[in-house]
Protein backbone atom coordinates (compact mmCIF):
# COMPACT_ATOMS: atom_id res chain seq x y z
CA UNK A 1 0.00 0.00 0.00
CA UNK A 2 1.12 3.23 -0.64
CA UNK A 3 -0.06 7.08 -1.07
CA UNK A 4 -0.18 7.17 -4.64
CA UNK A 5 -2.66 4.65 -4.51
CA UNK A 6 -4.54 6.36 -1.78
CA UNK A 7 -4.49 9.43 -3.98
CA UNK A 8 -5.79 7.42 -6.70
CA UNK A 9 -8.84 6.55 -5.05
CA UNK A 10 -9.58 9.84 -3.23
CA UNK A 11 -9.33 11.61 -6.67
CA UNK A 12 -12.11 8.48 -8.31
CA UNK A 13 -14.33 9.61 -5.95
CA UNK A 14 -13.97 13.66 -6.39
CA UNK A 15 -13.88 13.79 -10.31
CA UNK A 16 -16.80 11.43 -10.29
CA UNK A 17 -15.20 8.37 -10.88
CA UNK A 18 -13.63 9.61 -14.21
CA UNK A 19 -10.11 8.10 -14.24
CA UNK A 20 -8.67 10.37 -16.82
CA UNK A 21 -9.62 13.28 -14.99
CA UNK A 22 -7.86 11.18 -12.29
CA UNK A 23 -4.39 10.43 -14.06
CA UNK A 24 -4.28 14.61 -14.71
CA UNK A 25 -4.86 15.69 -11.79
CA UNK A 26 -2.30 13.04 -10.29
CA UNK A 27 -0.03 13.90 -13.45
CA UNK A 28 0.07 10.03 -14.54
CA UNK A 29 -1.51 7.71 -17.05
CA UNK A 30 -4.99 6.23 -17.06
CA UNK A 31 -3.91 2.79 -17.34
CA UNK A 32 -1.57 3.77 -14.91
CA UNK A 33 -4.10 4.72 -11.96
CA UNK A 34 -6.35 1.85 -13.01
CA UNK A 35 -3.14 -0.39 -12.26
CA UNK A 36 -3.27 1.63 -8.76
CA UNK A 37 -6.73 1.18 -7.59
CA UNK A 38 -6.33 -2.63 -8.69
CA UNK A 39 -3.42 -3.33 -6.81
CA UNK A 40 -4.64 -1.63 -3.37
CA UNK A 41 -7.60 -3.72 -4.05
CA UNK A 42 -6.04 -6.70 -4.18
CA UNK A 43 -4.00 -5.92 -1.21
CA UNK A 44 -7.36 -5.10 0.96
CA UNK A 45 -9.09 -8.07 -0.87
CA UNK A 46 -11.96 -5.69 -1.75
CA UNK A 47 -13.51 -4.69 -4.15
CA UNK A 48 -13.42 -0.61 -3.34
CA UNK A 49 -15.40 0.66 -6.66
CA UNK A 50 -18.51 -0.75 -8.66
CA UNK A 51 -17.68 -1.48 -12.08
CA UNK A 52 -19.63 -1.51 -15.12
CA UNK A 53 -17.05 -3.35 -17.91
CA UNK A 54 -14.18 -1.58 -17.12
CA UNK A 55 -15.73 1.74 -15.69
CA UNK A 56 -16.07 2.71 -12.30
CA UNK A 57 -19.86 3.62 -11.80
CA UNK A 58 -19.66 4.17 -7.89
CA UNK A 59 -18.50 2.56 -4.34
CA UNK A 60 -18.95 -0.62 -2.57
CA UNK A 61 -19.94 -1.19 0.48
CA UNK A 62 -16.43 -1.90 1.93
CA UNK A 63 -15.37 1.01 -0.48
CA UNK A 64 -17.58 3.63 1.36
CA UNK A 65 -16.02 2.40 4.22
CA UNK A 66 -12.51 2.82 2.94
CA UNK A 67 -13.08 6.06 1.65
CA UNK A 68 -13.33 7.98 5.36
CA UNK A 69 -9.99 6.26 6.11
CA UNK A 70 -8.22 7.12 2.79
CA UNK A 71 -9.04 11.12 3.72
CA UNK A 72 -7.78 10.37 7.27
CA UNK A 73 -4.62 8.95 5.87
CA UNK A 74 -3.85 11.66 3.41
CA UNK A 75 -4.77 14.56 5.52
CA UNK A 76 -2.55 13.28 8.23
CA UNK A 77 0.14 12.92 5.24
CA UNK A 78 0.09 16.28 4.60
CA UNK A 79 0.34 17.55 8.31
CA UNK A 80 2.76 15.10 9.28
CA UNK A 81 4.78 17.14 6.18
CA UNK A 82 3.59 20.62 7.48
CA UNK A 83 5.00 19.70 10.99
CA UNK A 84 8.68 18.96 9.11
CA UNK A 85 8.40 22.04 7.21
CA UNK A 86 7.58 24.10 10.56
CA UNK A 87 10.60 22.76 12.28
CA UNK A 88 13.38 22.84 10.06
CA UNK A 89 12.54 26.33 8.90
CA UNK A 90 11.76 27.14 12.46
CA UNK A 91 15.39 29.72 12.40
CA UNK A 92 14.69 31.06 8.97
CA UNK A 93 12.75 33.87 7.95
CA UNK A 94 12.67 36.99 7.21
CA UNK A 95 12.33 40.05 9.06
CA UNK A 96 11.31 43.70 7.33
CA UNK A 97 11.42 46.85 9.66
CA UNK A 98 9.94 49.97 9.26
CA UNK A 99 11.43 53.15 11.21
CA UNK A 100 11.82 56.43 10.40
CA UNK A 101 15.26 58.08 9.82
CA UNK A 102 15.83 59.36 13.22
CA UNK A 103 15.31 55.28 14.89
CA UNK A 104 16.90 53.84 12.07
CA UNK A 105 20.19 55.73 12.66
CA UNK A 106 19.84 56.40 16.49
CA UNK A 107 18.11 52.99 17.78
CA UNK A 108 17.69 50.72 15.49
CA UNK A 109 21.46 49.33 15.75
CA UNK A 110 21.29 49.12 19.18
CA UNK A 111 18.17 46.61 18.69
CA UNK A 112 19.56 44.74 15.69
CA UNK A 113 22.76 44.17 17.74
CA UNK A 114 21.41 42.68 20.67
CA UNK A 115 18.92 40.90 18.76
CA UNK A 116 22.25 39.15 16.92
CA UNK A 117 23.88 38.69 20.45
CA UNK A 118 20.72 37.08 21.47
CA UNK A 119 20.35 34.56 18.76
CA UNK A 120 24.23 33.85 18.24
CA UNK A 121 24.29 34.10 15.08
CA UNK A 122 25.02 36.91 11.76
CA UNK A 123 22.50 38.07 9.97
CA UNK A 124 22.67 37.02 6.52
CA UNK A 125 21.13 38.81 3.20
CA UNK A 126 20.57 42.39 4.56
CA UNK A 127 20.57 45.02 2.18
CA UNK A 128 21.75 48.26 3.23
CA UNK A 129 19.26 51.03 2.54
CA UNK A 130 19.38 54.53 3.44
CA UNK A 131 17.69 54.11 6.60
CA UNK A 132 19.66 51.20 7.99
CA UNK A 133 22.62 52.28 6.84
CA UNK A 134 24.55 51.81 10.15
CA UNK A 135 22.81 48.80 10.54
CA UNK A 136 24.20 46.89 7.98
CA UNK A 137 27.59 48.88 8.85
Amino acid sequence: MNFQQLRAVREATRTGFNLTEVATALHTSQPGISRQIRELEDELGIDIFVRVGKRLTGLTPPGEAVLPIVERLLLESDNLKRVGEDFSAQDEGRLSIAATHSQARYALPMVVRDFRRLEDQPLTGTKCSVLAYEVCG
